[in-house]
């Protein structure tokens, strides 16, 4: 199926040039002392605290920099992003947990992590899995390791570690990943500066440690319209790749073709409140957007997928995550984060997970989109229907396209009419998510670690 374009090459282009304006005449906000050395060594400017970085270099960063990612879990799978397939994986870093069978939450709890991440291995949509809570009961400073740790024993899926700031955290989430493989081969890292255009010298010295790993590194900015980016969309995308080139740039200098996925986490300010808005179709251009511009220099794109503001698992649920999965969807996006995720991130829920991985169903289909050849066409079956008995059902052609997925057999909505709804219990989807949720988690084992490993 053929992407959708929602912005021109031309204007593609224009925030192109937008971006080595931004990087080369407003400059970064930048002090740690390593990195500039790196930096200046490599052309760039400093002028008190904000270092300026000329265009050729960052466009010869651009091309160094590693074009392929793939990540592989403990049991062998692996997924290749930019294979040309689209990948799912959940919301990480949420606080709180939603309780949908009372309608009620609660802070997450280190057993939270261990849950989500077994009930995460069990969906079949869920591609790779990042850690999905911050468990309040760790402490502060070991909170994203405590993160990975404890998701480790509880799949078998490809398991992207945690956002890091320090090079600290860096350093132990290695030795962590080297119990199941080759980090370079079982790990992806993230991280995500400042917006506007800052790094903290703990996330340079970070940054300088995940290029000397060769782990594949997923540049993070999450800036929100409005409030720490400009009002217009186009405006937030340029200074948000302004923020991801930079990265690209040290990182490339420190190690040449290190692997980058090319991610954007761009939300919009609802002007009523000052909240950042997950749930507007604003969201989801945003994301084609970021899309367009990351394929436009060769990356694999993660954006936002199933997003929202809503509370509860309610209709405004539901067509916010819809629209937000999508359009970047068409657009072509490589990863699409955000299973399970409520309330802009702050949220998530075991029922929600369950639901999203129906949903992704939809939308690969949505993807897939449906062949138009002569086959397909069947103008010989129309016609000999027509001669006949004037049903289709029992033919050949309407089997094998059956088989072949063109009608997508959902297992979680609700199809039957209301007599056969009336007879099962009148359940509605959450009732059933919340069911199937809680029959995962009863029923569904994942091989423990060796105790060597666990040791």
């Amino acid at each position: 199926m053929e992407r959708m374009k929602f912005l021109s090459d031309d204007e593609i282009k224009g925030i192109h040039q937008a971006t080595l304006r931004i990087l080369n005449e407003v400059g970064y906000v930048w002090t740690h002392k390593e990195s500039l050395e790196i930096l200046t060594g490599a052309g760039c400017k400093v002028k008190g605290n904000r270092v300026y970085f000329p265009p050729e270099l960052v466009e010869e960063s651009i091309k160094k920099a590693g074009k392929k990612v793939s990540i592989k879990g403990r049991g062998g799978e692996v997924k290749n992003l930019g294979d040309g397939n689209l990948y799912f994986h959940n919301l990480g870093g949420a606080r709180d947990v939603y309780d949908a069978k009372t309608n009620t939450r609660r802070i997450a709890q280190m057993q939270d992590v261990r849950h989500a991440t077994r009930l995460l291995d069990a969906l079949e949509n869920c591609h790779t899995i990042t850690p999905f809570f911050t468990p309040q009961d760790a402490p502060g400073e070991l909170m994203s390791l405590a993160m990975y740790r404890h998701a480790l024993p509880f799949t078998v899926k490809p398991l992207q570690g945690p956002g890091v700031q320090y090079g600290a955290e860096m350093k132990y989430a290695l030795k962590m990943a080297e119990v199941i493989g080759d980090p370079k081969e079982v790990l992806t890292i993230a991280l995500s500066p400042v917006s506007p255009l800052t790094i903290p010298d703990h996330e340079a010295e970070a940054m300088i440690e995940i290029a000397k790993s060769g782990v594949a590194f997923g540049a993070l900015p999450c800036p929100t319209a409005g409030a720490t980016s400009p009002m217009t969309i186009s405006g937030s995308i340029a200074q948000q790749n302004a923020e991801t080139l930079a990265m690209v740039v040290l990182t490339q200098l420190v190690n040449p073709g290190l692997p980058i996925i090319y991610c954007g986490r761009l939300a919009m300010m609802e002007p009523r409140t000052g909240i950042s808005v997950w749930g507007g179709v604003e969201l989801a251009l945003a994301s084609a957007g970021t899309v367009q511009l990351g394929h436009y220099y060769g990356f694999p794109v993660n954006v936002y997928g199933f997003s929202t503001n809503s509370h509860t698992l309610d209709i405004q649920n539901g067509f916010e995550r819809g629209l937000n999965a999508a359009i970047p969807a068409l657009a072509g996006a490589d990863e699409l984060s955000g299973i399970g995720e409520m309330e802009a991130g702050v949220m998530g829920s075991y029922a929600q997970m369950v639901l999203d991985n129906e949903l992704a169903l939809s939308v690969l289909r949505l993807r897939g989109g449906f062949p138009a050849d002569e086959e397909a066409l069947a103008v010989d079956v129309i016609g000999k229907i027509m001669e006949g008995s004037r049903n289709f059902l029992g033919q050949k052609h309407t089997m094998k396209y059956l088989k072949a997925g063109e009608v997508q057999l959902t297992k979680m909505t609700e199809r039957n009419s209301w007599e056969n709804w009336e007879r099962g219990g009148m359940k509605n989807l959450a009732d059933r998510a919340i069911a199937e949720a809680e029959r995962i988690l009863r029923e569904h084992e994942v091989p423990p670690l060796e105790p060597q490993q666990e040791k």
